[in-house]
């Protein structure tokens, strides 16, 4: 049987993941908590979201006035929305793991897994931005 020894990039990806991951999970506890408390009041009644299961999501977000893309973003104030929150931290953590592996492929002189990683973080963060019109942005 082989033993496998992590390098050094691997476990400093997989530190920020552990982290990323255990920070991110507190975030959707905390703002769970804080929907289902009713601190803040939902965009959509709890009350009434039996009414938008059945619909198609064109239909769902044009009645509930909901837009795509980063919209979300300006109705943090309604609990419902609130959530969105850690579900962006969490899909941003990978972007995280590859930028604090990108100075030891530098330190390392490792030209193609440094570009590699750089295209990683450049493809992620325009993909999420929604420069690139596709998705649901």
């Amino acid at each position: 049987m082989a033993k496998y020894k992590a390098t050094e990039e691997q476990l400093i990806y997989a530190g920020v993941l552990n982290h990323g991951m255990k920070i991110g999970f507190v975030m959707l506890v905390i703002t769970f908590i804080i929907y289902v408390s009713g601190i803040l009041t939902p965009h959509v009644p709890v009350e009434d979201l039996s009414k938008y299961w059945s619909m198609p999501v064109k239909e769902y977000l044009k009645k509930a006035d909901i837009h795509t893309g980063w919209s979300w973003l300006s109705k943090l104030n309604n609990g419902d929305f609130l959530n969105f929150v850690g579900i962006a931290f969490l899909s941003g953590v990978t972007v995280v793991c590859y930028i604090s592996i990108i100075p030891v492929f530098i330190r390392k002189k490792d030209k193609v897994y440094t570009l590699l990683a750089v295209l990683e973080v450049i493809i992620l963060v325009l993909a999420a931005s929604g420069l690139l019109k596709s998705g649901g942005h």
